[in-house]
């Protein structure tokens, strides 16, 4: 009983991103509910018949897959889907360009169908396509019947174009054979540069992304096919004395040391394609080729702990995570190569918030580099950094051993490696590996994680780098469901109570017993959920009617603080040396303004935090922080840790963007209807 077209797509789509909701699939595939409906029972019918379990379906919309339905697929059941040459849209028009760049012959409309087997009319359909696709790159396609079809352009533009292409369709099952196939592309060729490639790695001491190391074969072979046809780069902003002097320079002189008339100008976009190209690891924790790139990353950081009201641990092991990333970054960037870089995953929900933190932080980088920095590489700054803030230690006992493998860099396996280290305590987390690794990989381990398929005899498990609170919750469920046939709650209290004496001194050693038994013993069912709703409380739970001072004037910013505070004081959220510290540390610091006449003071947790909170204090006559900014609302930030309290914050920020509901606070005539405007922001 084979399955229709629909429900065979909707199972691919559910098998490569379980975490998909049932609107985001009717949206997706133009569906009904009772479509949809209707395929998934055909597709459980299917399992059945193949004696695997069925999918399941959440209230919410979410589906709960069984572990072997991936296992089966991805095994014997791999060739379900009959490979065919029948292209996407969206994969024609790649194919088209890439045709269009690597041909030797002139191209008619015959090429095209031809080759891609459809008719003149799609054909024709497709080139508008391709014209709006290349148009962003400032190319354009010109027909004649002497020279075909031809893209038109600066070079360097049409080089940003092939190498994004070229990373495109490799991502197709069937991308590298086509690449091949239509670009002639030989396989002895592929396989003698990976060689050259592969030397660099060494020379460099560093290890490319899976990705990247699969591709850059393709695109250096192109490269010189262009060059071979005449198409060089002639007018080329790179800087010669920016570049020539680096090891990648005389990597590629490595790579092309029996090529000839190679100009200057291409070893150096080589030069700069290895620059540019994400690293799985390097041995290199600085770089001197770049001046002042290390104070920029650390001033970078410094302004994103004020920005999250936070204080990051080991920064200097973070700074150099950063440097690692940040480097191929900032030349991309410099030399507008952005464009190649994939970004395969959205952000959680918790990932997103950072993300705004991080954006307004970046302002030293983009000063060091000249430009405003992309969405893509903020993206990826913002993964390193969210990874760092939720990584744990590994546990020293003997449990299950976990590895994580990822082929998409080191900034997204550290993260995935942290977060999974984070909802698996239990499990002792031996590395995070890329593909290449995995296959060498010595140690004995019981279970991988992998945003990929991998062919391995041990459990796998196919998860998201980053997932947010209802995927976690269904993920953890989903393993100790396959590996004990039961959600496992039991945990050594003795042995947890020995622990915290190692570190810290006990005062009631029967009461924290107590209470860690009751929290240990509560229901498995909703305790990822509590765990991550610490994570989320909402403006309105922070700055209450209690925490609300509203005052006509006051005489200075000092005072001003004094007074906002005062509610944290009076409730022992926060000692009185807290106060003082504030004042200390952010004497006229203008980091701490969010918006016109709303400021944001603070302190670091040891200085006198006890439990997360806000105040707020309404001043209709502002108050003077500097010649610049006169404040009326002063909101008095106490934060424990490195996460409650930034949701309330990024309410706060879209409070403090609306210029009409900051003068709606300052003129109210009274607390309530303070918080009833707070409350309208205080919503997922």
């Amino acid at each position: 009983m084979p399955l229709k077209e629909r429900s065979q797509k909707i199972l691919d789509e559910l098998v490569s991103n379980p975490s998909i909701t049932s609107t985001a699939l009717e949206k997706k595939h133009n569906l009904s509910r009772r479509q949809l409906g209707y395929s998934i029972n055909k597709i459980n019918d299917w399992l059945m018949s193949k004696n695997l379990p069925v999918i399941e379906r959440t209230r919410q919309g979410h589906f709960i897959i069984n572990q072997s339905v991936f296992t089966k697929l991805n095994g014997e059941e791999k060739n379900v889907a009959v490979e065919t040459n029948i292209f996407s849209e969206n994969q024609r028009v790649q194919l088209i360009i890439m045709m269009l760049l690597s041909y030797y012959e002139e191209l008619s409309l015959n090429h095209f169908t031809a080759e891609l087997d459809v008719s003149k009319n799609t054909v024709l359909s497709d080139m508008k396509e391709v014209q709006s696709y290349i148009g962003e790159y400032d190319l354009a396609i010109r027909y004649t019947r002497k020279a075909g079809y031809l893209i038109e352009g600066k070079e360097f533009q049409v080089r940003k174009l092939l190498i994004n292409v070229t990373y495109q369709l490799l991502q197709m099952s069937t991308g590298k054979n086509k690449m091949m196939e239509i670009a002639n592309i030989e396989k002895t060729d592929i396989e003698e540069f990976t060689k050259r490639i592969e030397k660099v790695e060494n020379t460099l001491h560093l290890k490319f992304t899976d990705e990247k190391m699969e591709a850059m074969p393709y695109v250096l072979l192109l490269i010189l096919r262009r060059i071979e046809r005449g198409n060089e780069i002639n007018s080329f902003s790179i800087e010669y004395e920016e570049l020539s002097d680096t090891k990648e320079y005389q990597a590629t002189e490595e790579i092309l040391y029996d090529i000839k008339d190679i100009p200057v100008s291409e070893r150096l976009f080589i030069t700069l394609h290895l620059l540019t190209t994400n690293v799985y690891s390097s041995n290199f924790l600085a770089d001197e080729a770049i001046p002042n790139l290390i104070p920029a990353i650390d001033n970078m950081l410094r302004l994103f702990e004020k920005s999250a009201c936070i204080y990051l641990q080991d920064r200097e092991q973070l700074l150099d995570k950063l440097l690692q990333h940040i480097k191929p970054a900032y030349y991309r960037i410099k030399y507008q190569l952005t464009g190649t870089v994939d970004i395969q995953n959205s952000l959680s929900k918790e990932f997103s918030e950072l993300h705004h933190l991080v954006k307004r932080s970046t302002g030293p980088l983009s000063e060091l580099i000249g430009s405003e920095i992309p969405e893509s590489e903020t993206t990826f700054i913002t993964m390193l950094i969210g990874g760092w803030m939720t990584r744990q230690g590994d546990s020293i006992d003997k449990k299950v051993k976990a590895i994580v493998v990822c082929p998409q860099g080191v900034s997204v396996s550290k993260l995935m490696f942290n977060e999974l280290s984070e909802l698996f305590p239990e499990f002792i987390f031996l590395d995070s590996l890329s593909v290449r690794e995995f296959l060498d990989y010595q140690f004995d381990y019981d279970i991988v994680f992998s945003p990929t398929f991998l062919e391995t005899k041990k459990k796998l498990f196919v998860s998201k780098a980053f997932l947010g609170r209802e995927e976690k919750y269904r993920l953890r469920k989903q393993v100790m469901l396959e590996l004990h046939g039961y959600i496992p709650n039991h945990i050594n209290v003795d042995h947890l109570i020995d622990m915290i004496k190692h570190h810290a001194v006990i005062e009631n050693e029967k009461a924290l017993m107590e209470e860690l038994q009751q929290y240990i013993n509560r229901d498995e069912g909703s305790s990822v959920k509590q765990d991550a709703k610490l994570n989320d409380s909402n403006l309105d739970e922070l700055i209450t009617p209690k925490t609300i001072t509203v005052r006509s004037s006051i005489p200075s910013w000092e005072e001003a603080i004094r007074i906002s505070a005062q509610p944290l004081v009076a409730s022992g959220k926060i000692d009185p040396q807290y106060v003082e510290a504030m004042i200390a540390n952010y004497d006229h610091d203008p980091y701490i303004v969010i918006g016109p006449n709303i400021a944001i003071p603070h302190a670091a947790p040891e200085e006198g935090v006890n439990e997360v909170g806000m105040s707020l204090l309404r001043l209709q006559e502002g108050v003077n922080f500097t010649d610049e900014h006169c404040i009326n609302l002063v909101i008095v930030i106490a934060a424990v840790d490195k996460q409650r309290h930034i949701h309330a914050l990024m309410q706060l920020m879209k409070l403090s963007g609306s210029e009409r509901d900051r003068n709606r606070i300052i003129e109210a005539s009274s607390i309530k209807e303070i918080h009833d405007i707070i409350q309208l922001y205080s919503v997922d």
